[in-house]
């Protein structure tokens, strides 16, 4: 059986070095997404939603889109904008995150 020479290609420290790195990189990223508003809007505009942190920050909806007769209308806009403004920073995050860390965040 042959023995690993030590050193060669494989250096354990440049490796938790690196590992270290990505480790700040990520937390760095972390606190410039938790910081981004995403903004998103339905019904061409009649309602615009914007979210922080995975949370509803804004919520507009112009007059003209209220309809005491159709509540449920408004319910959808509502929700396909703030589902929308979700989507953005989730996508984001992932994207960024991935970035740093070439598809590795989980392991980290």
């Amino acid at each position: 059986m042959k023995k690993m020479p030590m050193g060669g290609n494989f250096n354990m420290n440049n490796l938790m070095k690196q590992a270290q790195k990505i480790q700040q990189d990520m937390a760095k990223k972390q606190a410039e997404l938790e910081e981004m508003e995403f903004t998103a809007s339905s019904g061409g505009g009649a309602v615009t939603a914007t979210v922080k942190q995975k949370q509803l920050i804004n919520l507009e909806i112009k007059p003209e889109v209220i309809d005491p007769e159709d509540a449920e209308m408004l319910c959808d806009l509502v929700t396909a904008a703030v589902n929308e403004a979700m989507k953005q920073s989730e996508d984001t995050y992932s994207t960024e995150m991935n970035k740093l860390t070439g598809g590795m965040a989980g392991i980290l």
